[in-house]
């Protein structure tokens, strides 16, 4: 039985970061399986990962019959998951009523309920010691107008992700809510195709690596949530005082 790592959204931003970490800081692993829709970009990521194989599925999580073929090939390879990183998904700003149907849909389909179907299909081969990150956002933490479904998506994220660490806590099963701000990555890029993102959001947006970094450490102590930038007191303060534009200003 073959010990693994399981990354959705592995194609760009915190997802091959997390494929890049996770090849240099967890040595035993046998393979890393990476999902995404860009079976190109995923090639490339192999070719980049020196000493741990990289086992490509290019599936579309926003299509019916890539659950599918997880389940099935679980099913046939039973590997021990060490660990599971969900972490496609996209968001769209502007205001909810000039949002197309289809996008709003997809930001649900695809933050909340693909996240939660590949964690319900990879759970049964999850073991003691084993981590699940869960890619929230500190949008999650209020309600932010002209970011109006991402949010509530982040906020489905990050309470289903506390909710199920308790239930698995006598597994030994660590799942962790990774909450950043702006992060530099491409999802800025088709967040913002209607509009121009602000300079101050542009001049607080971290870097990948070092969101990443943080999450690995705080799964490692334990944490329920990861936030980069932010402490979780300031943020429940920001939260508390602020205006939910303003929040959405800050940290959306």
């Amino acid at each position: 039985m073959r010990d693994i790592a399981l990354v959705t959204g592995a194609s760009s931003g915190i997802g091959k970061e997390f494929v890049r970490q996770i090849a240099k800081k967890y040595k035993g692993l046998d393979e890393i399986w990476v999902i995404a829709r860009r079976k190109d970009k995923l090639r490339e990521l192999k070719k980049e990962i020196i000493g741990t194989r990289v086992r490509i599925l290019p599936l579309d999580l926003m299509k019916e019959e890539s659950f599918e073929r997880l389940r099935k090939v679980l099913a046939k390879e039973r590997p021990t998951v060490r660990i599971l990183v969900n972490a496609s998904g996209f968001g769209i700003s502007g205001s909810f009523e000039h949002q197309t149907e289809e996008d709003a849909a997809g930001m649900i389909r695809l933050n909340c309920e693909a996240l939660t179907r590949v964690t319900y299909l990879v759970l049964p081969y999850v073991s003691r010691g084993s981590f699940i990150y869960q890619m929230a956002s500190s949008a999650g933490f209020a309600p932010q107008p002209d970011f109006t479904v991402y949010a509530a998506t982040k906020a489905y994220a990050k309470s289903f992700s506390i909710a199920l660490r308790q239930e698995l806590s006598g597994h030994e099963v660590k799942v962790i809510a990774v909450c950043p701000g702006p992060v530099k990555t491409e999802f800025f890029d088709r967040a913002y195709e209607q509009e121009e993102m602000k300079f101050y959001k542009k001049f607080a947006m971290a870097d990948p690596k070092r969101v990443v970094s943080k999450a690995i450490r705080d799964a490692r102590k334990n944490k329920a949530v990861s936030v980069y930038g932010f402490t979780m007191k300031t943020t429940r303060i920001i939260c508390k005082i602020l205006p939910g534009k303003w929040i959405a200003k800050i940290m959306g």
